[in-house]
């Protein structure tokens, strides 16, 4: 477990290579490149699991102290990691489903202009999104996340030379930036109250400091709330999902199965025990996640494009996990967060072979015999 860090440096290597190369490089090399290095960061997690599961650390937990990021008077935040069950389980996800979009993306890319830059991107976002599930601190965790969504607009906005594809990632971009200010307010008050953003010892301090339902609290946990459901595009914050099917069929599962729009699901298990001191937001949470999933799938019933269909599905599915959360079945949130990111892979891979059988028609009406 101490190769854990190898992790993200092999699609930070990987985007470093792409992106100097300047798309001088062939498309040969820049799949190697591209997927190599995804690759080897799931064998690296693989290695992790399996020794996670044959000799559990003490105490269910993994911690590796790289080195010290910010030393201020009265501030300092490592950048370390942490593993335990919860972020185990999303690194499985994040590069094993992430190396198997890449493999569908070697073959379904080749021949578009930017192949590198393609790849590049998607790597820089496997990278932001192992920070954020990998961070022992919410610093380093917002640094992914933010991460994540500067990767959500280039890929979105890939086709760029189309001006609604570039209108479609500044929309993804701009929406989601409201939950994330939303989400430094909460991580201010966090601090403010107790003084640290390492995770475990903010939640070891909370109930010391708080009793429940204090204000600090409430409004602290209102704060991370808002910016889960903008990353995972829930009511009122979830208009810049369906499109963000402007970018390639690999990037929408990406986006949808692997990375981003879990993030806010993993924010909300991750942060839970601040979450059952304002029982007033978990509520919430729940309220949240049970309307969006309705009006998500019926907002799907009247699409004809396949991949919005799929992404008001999404968008339903993370509906699902909101509600898990709000009522405390953090380990039924996790593994329906888990079975969606294969699922809806498949789904969005496979409607792209569609769209390529159909020489790229999205409509369903204009379908069949398939």
């Amino acid at each position: 477990m101490n190769l854990l860090f190898l992790t993200f440096v092999f699609p930070l290597l990987g985007y470093f290579l792409l992106a100097f190369s300047r798309g001088r490089i062939s498309e040969n090399l820049a799949a190697v490149i591209g997927v190599g290095s995804v690759g080897l960061s799931a064998l690296i997690s693989a290695l992790c699991i399996w020794q996670f599961n044959t000799s559990p650390p003490e105490g269910g937990v993994f911690s590796q102290h790289l080195w010290q990021w910010l030393d201020v008077v009265g501030f300092s935040v490592a950048f370390g990691l942490h593993l335990d069950g919860l972020s185990l389980t999303m690194l499985g996800v994040v590069t094993g489903v992430g190396f198997l979009i890449h493999l569908f993306a070697s073959w379904y890319m080749r021949g578009e202009e930017g192949y590198s830059r393609f790849f590049a991107y998607t790597n820089l976002f496997i990278f932001s999104m192992l920070l954020l599930v990998l961070g022992d601190n919410l610093l380093l965790l917002y640094f992914g996340w933010e991460g994540v969504g500067l990767c959500s607009y280039l890929l979105i906005g890939f086709y760029f030379k189309e001006r609604k594809n570039g209108n479609a990632a500044l929309k993804a971009f701009i929406v989601t930036r409201v939950g994330d200010v939303l989400m430094a307010f909460g991580l201010f008050i966090l601090f403010v109250q107790l003084g640290t953003l390492n995770i475990p010892e903010l939640l070891a301090l909370a109930p010391q400091k708080f009793a429940e339902g204090d204000l600090w609290i409430t409004l602290a946990t209102l704060a991370l709330l808002g910016g889960a459901v903008g990353k995972s595009a829930q009511l009122p914050l979830q208009t810049w999902l369906a499109d963000a099917m402007a970018g390639p069929t690999p990037v929408s599962a990406l986006i949808h199965a692997a990375t981003m729009v879990t993030a806010g699901v993993y924010l909300i298990a991750r942060t839970h025990g601040l979450f059952l001191l304002a029982p007033d937001v978990l509520e919430l949470v729940g309220i949240v996640g049970g309307v969006t999933l309705v009006l998500a799938g019926f907002a799907a019933l009247v699409q004809t494009d396949i991949k919005r269909i799929l992404a008001y599905s999404t968008m339903s599915q993370i509906g699902y996990m909101f509600l898990a959360l709000g009522v405390g079945a953090w380990d039924a949130a996790i593994f329906h967060l888990m079975t969606h990111a294969f699922f809806k892979a498949l789904l969005f891979l496979a409607s792209g072979s569609v769209i390529n059988a159909c020489h790229h028609e999205q409509n369903i009406f204009r379908m069949g015999g398939l």
